[in-house]
């Protein structure tokens, strides 16, 4: 499942250097707050044991976006998609 950052966000730009995907900006024209794009994040499957914007976020305000349910099986098929591994 894709990750997802809330409105909550304080905008303290520590999750966006620790995301392997490059898969979080800055979202200019909406809330003027990070978001997570969907289609990069693999929760930090392939590189480590959890999603690390998780967990350096001093706010929690990062979650899972339950709209966007994924299996590991899901999340790893991604991770090779992205990173051109067969």
């Amino acid at each position: 499942m894709a990750l997802k950052i809330t409105t909550d966000c304080i905008n303290c730009d520590i999750c966006e250097p620790e995301c392997p995907n490059d898969a979080i900006s800055y979202d200019q024209k909406g809330q003027k707050t990070y978001v997570i794009n969907p289609d990069l994040c693999t929760e930090c499957l392939g590189f480590y044991d959890e999603p690390t914007c998780d967990k350096v976020c001093p706010i929690d305000c990062i979650i899972k976006d339950d709209s966007r349910p994924e299996t590991p099986d899901e999340l790893m098929a991604k991770y090779k998609r992205i990173w051109g591994k067969s």
